[in-house]
């Protein structure tokens, strides 16, 4: 990439350029990418609580509505399906509308929609309305990934994206911590009406929310990438005599098809199939951790304890990862996370005591939860720009499949009546799984497959 030179307001010189990829990525951290990180971040606790709420209600919607084990894990991956359509379609969409519409949408589908879920007055109603929140669900994960990935600086690209996305662990606690007080006094659905609070605050998330400043550049909407800029780095002096190079900005003809292009096809596929099986961990421990531990003889509060731990140690593994991510290589660091939730998981289903228990469940969450989020800085970085929010939805939707599995996988296994420990050790094996697709992904990188070609092309401001 060749160096630019800004000068001067008023300048006429022809190398009166900007360098935006390299601008950003050398940019100090200022109050700009605060505003960025806690906006997206308040978004993704949202969409934690309203993802994680099912796994808080199962055990009293079982017992209220008379559910089997098969029919309260279908009934839970309805939104999963939801967010596997949600994950493919808007990840495409948001590369044509821009990352704050779509992100707009999908919080008013998300959060609408599970408020509804608390009029459900049966399975078939809730069914419909987890489908819809669940299209809002996951189209909204990898854009605000691909905004918050776009603005932060190179040095600690992967601590702000994990720090972003610990809000889901955060919204999960949340979940767990209000529903061991609301379930007992108030009912199951109250914990759904809670989740219509994100309507009331769009209209100032979407005020202050900066859009894509690769999209602005794409659509002509120079001044505003400018003041973009502006904020980015403070020190700037740009004028309207000034070029704006930007990397990754040729016009994708067909997205999907560039994820194969130019040595990516065998990270694309590695990402394909880590998405999978960590989102399988994740949602068969989200769903079934607390009536896993019930069955087991630990009291509903006890069991919602569990999920809570769980969603903390994610927190401690996302930070943690991701600041180890940036220091070494965040592949190595997700091929040796997913092999460490290998273990603790297995281990879970041999009653430890209680103290142990409780680590190996916060070692679960980090490892698991946490690599989740890992995995989305991971795919962020590995696409190119005009391909990025592609890149992060079709691995999103892909993943979803597996998001769909683990809950039909955990009602399978209880419905068999399997002892405690074998229901784990099938919650471990796909953790194996994805620590060899992500140890594949690093030798990819190695062979040089991995980096794409970046051809730098200009837009004239």
């Amino acid at each position: 990439m060749p160096n630019t030179t800004i000068h001067p307001a008023g300048s006429n010189r022809p190398d009166n350029r900007l360098d935006v990829n390299q601008t950003i990525d050398n940019a100090r951290f200022n109050r700009f990418h605060w505003r960025v990180l806690l906006l997206c971040a308040l978004i993704i606790i949202f969409d934690g609580y309203d993802l994680v709420i099912y796994g808080v209600v199962l055990p009293v919607l079982m017992q209220e509505w008379q559910l089997t084990p098969m029919q309260a894990g279908a009934l839970g991956s309805y939104a999963l399906f939801g967010m596997m359509f949600g994950a493919l379609f808007f990840g495409p969409l948001a590369d044509k509308i821009g990352r704050k519409k779509a992100i707009a949408i999908c919080v008013v589908l998300f959060s609408g929609f599970t408020f509804l879920n608390g009029f459900a007055r049966d399975v078939t109603e809730f069914a419909i309305c987890r489908f819809i929140a669940g299209l809002g669900i996951g189209g909204v994960m990898p854009n605000v990934v691909a905004l918050m990935n776009e603005y932060a600086p190179k040095k600690i690209r992967s601590t702000l994206v994990a720090i972003m996305f610990s809000g889901y662990s955060v919204g999960g606690m949340l979940s767990a911590g209000l529903g061991i007080w609301l379930l007992p006094n108030f009912g199951w659905e109250v914990m759904f009406y809670l989740a219509g609070i994100p309507l009331l605050l769009l209209p100032l998330i979407m005020l202050l929310l900066p859009e894509s400043v690769g999209f602005l550049i794409k659509r002509g909407r120079h001044s505003e990438a400018r003041q973009m800029l502006q904020k980015v780095e403070p020190a700037l002096s740009l004028t309207t005599q000034s070029e704006l190079l930007l990397a990754d900005n040729k016009p994708a003809g067909k997205p999907v098809k560039e994820l194969f292009t130019d040595g990516r096809a065998l990270g694309t596929l590695m990402l394909w199939l880590a998405f999978f099986c960590c989102l399988l961990m994740v949602y068969a421990l989200g769903s079934w951790l607390p009536k896993l531990m019930a069955n087991a003889g630990y009291s509903l509060g006890s069991s919602l304890a569990f999920l809570l731990v769980l969603n903390f140690g994610a927190i401690f593994g996302a930070v943690g990862g991701g600041v180890l991510g940036d220091k070494l290589n965040l592949p190595k660091v997700l091929a040796v996370f997913f092999a460490i939730a290998a273990v603790s998981i297995t281990l879970l289903g041999f009653k430890p005591p209680m103290v142990v228990l409780y680590s190996l469940i916060a070692i679960a969450g980090a490892t698991t939860i946490g690599s989740q989020i890992l995995l989305y800085a991971c795919a962020a970085q590995f696409y190119n720009l005009n391909i990025r929010s592609t890149g992060l939805g079709w691995a999103s939707g892909i993943g979803r499949n597996g998001a769909i599995v683990g809950p039909l996988l955990g009602g399978s296994l209880l419905a068999i009546s399997l002892p405690l420990q074998l229901n784990f050790m099938a919650f471990a094996v796909p953790g194996v799984i994805a620590s060899v697709a992500m140890s594949v992904f690093v030798l990819s990188q190695r062979r040089g497959k991995a980096a794409p070609a970046f051809v730098l092309q200009k837009q004239r401001v």
